[in-house]
């Protein structure tokens, strides 16, 4: 995933959830990226790298990839981009919106994010207009699924 891809997912969490203090990462090339240190520093968020070969430092970032991975890729055979956009939409629907989590006191992820949001109060209106700028740019692109294989 490219650097400005990434930027442009995370404002769009930070949007909706607020800046962090740091970010906790693997070692993956879009996030060790130049682009991505000077982004993340500009808005003095720290990084957090889990060392290479210890995934039980990123333990819920590694449970989500298992069950992504056991419940949806290994369960469909996708004959189109269109057609796999389609199934881990609704499969990311399902996860976020139906399914409680234990580890988030069995609510659903969309339920602890509301009301993570009421307890935190609103982002400062500065830092909420400059992810907006971003998230206004990323929307307008053209959907990945509907590009046309080159």
């Amino acid at each position: 995933m490219p650097a400005q891809a990434v930027i442009e997912v995370l404002s769009q969490v930070w949007i909706e959830c607020g800046v962090p203090e740091y970010l906790r990462s693997d070692n993956g090339p879009e996030f060790i990226a130049k682009a991505i240190q000077r982004w993340l520093t500009q808005r003095q968020v720290e990084t957090h790298y889990i060392e290479p070969g210890s995934p039980w430092q990123n333990a819920y970032g590694e449970s989500f990839n298992g069950k992504f991975r056991d419940e949806c890729l290994n369960m469909e055979v996708f004959y189109s981009l269109a057609e796999a956009e389609s199934i881990v939409e609704m499969w990311r629907q399902s996860y976020n919106q139906e399914r409680p989590h234990s580890s988030l006191a069995y609510q659903t992820p969309a339920e602890f994010a509301a009301s993570w949001r009421m307890a935190s109060g609103t982002m400062d209106n500065s830092v909420h207009s400059e992810f907006q700028a971003i998230t206004d740019r990323h929307q307008k692109r053209v959907p990945v699924g509907e590009l046309q294989r080159q």
